[in-house]
């Protein structure tokens, strides 16, 4: 598998994850942190779809960190997966 084939395998695996995730809001600034992590979603799929792996992968990182700190300073909550 090359590196591209694998870069791109990732990307779609972590994001097809968090985008099966339900998030609370547990606090009035996690209403920020959702919108940033679906912003970041979008554009991770609009990077896919544009061939851009390295800026897809990127935004996919991205996403998940705002919902680990989210989740660590207690503004959202991860529902069960669907």
């Amino acid at each position: 598998m090359s590196v591209e084939e694998e870069l791109k395998k990732e990307t779609e695996k972590w994001l097809s994850r968090i985008e099966k995730i339900k998030i609370a809001v547990k606090h009035e600034k996690g209403k920020e942190f959702v919108e940033n992590i679906e912003a970041y979603v979008k554009d991770a799929r609009y990077f896919l779809k544009k061939e851009d792996l390295i800026k897809a992968f990127e935004c996919v990182v991205w996403a998940w960190a705002w919902m680990e700190i989210g989740e660590r300073i207690e503004v959202i909550q991860k529902i069960e997966n669907l």
